[in-house]
């Protein structure tokens, strides 16, 4: 089963309504937002940093910039880096930019949700893919993602 798969049935189990697309591969938030024909405030960032020892995923949205010394902050660590492509690839099988904002089950990692987020009505985001996005209501995405921490971590 794909990602894409996954998270589509993960979804479809929870009878979550989304909006499914397929699209040309899109490498940058702005591209996904322009080939999804939305704004890319909507588009939900996914990034996996390592914190300390640790794997995270961090969800912020697309139009924002993530904030390092509030996560370091917040979560009393060392030191924090972005995964690189062959570790992302080690631990998930994907490319940068096509993970999705998911933690388990569909991702291994803890998921902590920037506080931003929850102000948008929708998001939008690659699907596992760079070639699939799906669009859903906020209040879904977070009743699915149950994001084990939710703080300001965006500028």
């Amino acid at each position: 089963m794909t990602p894409t798969d996954a998270i589509r049935e993960f979804l479809d189990r929870l009878e979550i309504s989304y909006r499914y697309l397929e699209h040309v591969a899109t490498r940058t938030s702005e591209e996904s937002a322009t080939v999804r024909g939305e704004p890319l405030e909507i588009g939900a960032k996914a990034m996996v940093l390592k914190v300390d020892d640790d794997y995270r995923l961090f969800v912020l949205s697309a139009a924002r910039k993530l904030d390092s010394r509030a996560i370091k902050q917040r979560l009393g660590a060392r030191s924090l880096r972005f995964a690189t492509a062959d570790e992302l690839m080690a631990s998930t099988g994907l490319v940068p930019g096509s993970v999705p904002p998911f933690g388990q089950p569909i991702l291994p990692f803890a998921l902590a949700l920037d506080t931003n987020v929850q102000q948008l009505d929708r998001v939008a985001f690659n699907a596992g893919s760079l070639t699939a996005s799906i669009i859903m209501r906020t209040s879904d995405y977070q009743r699915a993602a149950q994001p084990e921490q939710v703080f300001p971590f965006s500028r």
